[in-house]
């Protein structure tokens, strides 16, 4: 909520984006976490804040007209889909598989049942929903999936649903918090900054994709306006806030990209609302609780639409841009681009790992620019 509220500030209320904790760090958090700790961590992710900061400022002295000639619609439509797709087996296997309590994951027809009725529930109140119906398919969605597990569990007999931390959670609680910045004896790791670093760089290529889906969706151009140096530095300093708490680093999040596809609604005031609730939220431990006990299967059926939504987006820019995929060109970048992206292809160096969609968009970009353009 905080680092959400910074961003809208920093791009002066113009861009329509929600921070998420960033899943690319967490493997390099899980192994700071065994050897430093917390602190490191924090330290961590305060300097890919950062980094953040460094690129900002290269790209305000540098301009923007390089953004277009290095992400046509070739390059830009793909990654799109590719920020959809590669996300789907999770959906997917939130929809299908229940987790037995040795971690173990088996198909469940009860399960799988949710999914569709939750996916079907956001589908219909999306196409038939009028005035404020239309509006909030996901939300009526998730209500009528979190019902029909109730109901089902009661006639099945399968606890679907466990109130059990609803019960035990207090009404106001203070939100686990870390609070680095008040250690009068800091310590400094040298180890979580090369660390953690070099994956702000992962990230913002993420970012790039992100603020594309957004200029697709919204018909403007954020590149421009406010411009892509407002955009890395409010990610940036949504990074040091979330460090200075004890917070994963955060950045745009293509989960809530996918809800503002579905409901068409843009407003940054109405994120604002979003962040401020968050934070008083936070504070209600009942709710908390309550939103924890969402079952895996209602999830994926909204993610499924969701994630869906982002794909399609990027297939629409290659439609209005008329791709001409008989250009042997044009058909290789996306192909490379797709396939990549989607299957998880991965490089690791020592402690740096780029997978997905930042891999994917690095591949596209530098295929891009050394292919030369097929001879008629």
């Amino acid at each position: 909520g905080l680092g959400t509220l910074v961003h809208l500030t920093v791009t002066k209320y113009k861009i329509p984006a929600y921070m998420g904790s960033s899943f690319a760090y967490i493997a390099a958090m899980q192994m700071l976490m065994k050897t430093d700790g917390i602190g490191a961590v924090a330290q961590g992710a305060i300097t890919g804040g950062l980094v953040y900061f460094i690129v900002a400022m290269v790209v305000k002295f540098a301009g923007n007209a390089w953004i277009d000639k290095i992400l046509p619609p070739v390059v830009v439509g793909p990654i799109i889909m590719v920020i959809g797709l590669s996300l789907a087996g999770t959906a997917v296997s939130d929809v299908m598989n229940k987790t037995l309590a040795n971690g173990e994951k088996v198909y469940d027809l009860t399960y799988f049942t949710i999914g569709m009725v939750t996916l079907l529930a956001v589908i219909l109140f999306n196409i038939y929903g009028k005035k404020i119906i239309g509006i909030i398919p996901v939300l009526l969605g998730l209500i009528v999936g979190y019902v029909f597990s109730l109901v089902l569990g009661a006639v099945t007999g399968q606890e679907i649903v466990s109130f059990s931390k609803v019960g035990e959670a207090s009404w106001f609680h203070l939100p686990p918090m870390s609070l680095p910045f008040l250690d009068y004896d800091v310590k400094f790791y040298p180890s979580a900054i090369l660390t953690m670093a070099p994956i702000a760089f992962v990230t913002m290529t993420e970012h790039f994709g992100h603020v594309m889906v957004l200029n697709s969706l919204t018909g403007k151009d954020f590149f421009k306006d406010p411009g892509l140096d407002k955009t890395l530095t409010g990610d940036g300093l949504a990074q040091i806030i979330a460090g200075l708490f004890g917070a994963p680093p955060v950045t745009s999040y293509g989960e809530n990209i996918g809800v503002m596809a579905l409901n068409k609604i843009y407003s940054v005031y109405v994120i604002a609302g979003a962040a401020v609730l968050a934070i008083v939220m936070s504070f209600v431990g009942k709710v908390s609780a309550l939103l924890q006990s969402i079952p895996s299967p209602v999830l994926g059926g909204i993610s499924i639409a969701l994630f869906g939504v982002i794909a399609s987006s990027g297939l629409k820019i290659l439609i209005e841009a008329q791709t001409n995929f008989d250009n042997k060109k044009n058909l290789l970048i996306a192909s490379v681009i797709l396939v990549s992206g989607i299957g998880g292809l991965t490089l690791q160096l020592s402690g740096l790992q780029i997978s997905g969609v930042a891999l994917s968009t690095i591949l596209g970009i530098v295929l891009y620019l050394v292919l030369p353009e097929p001879k008629d």
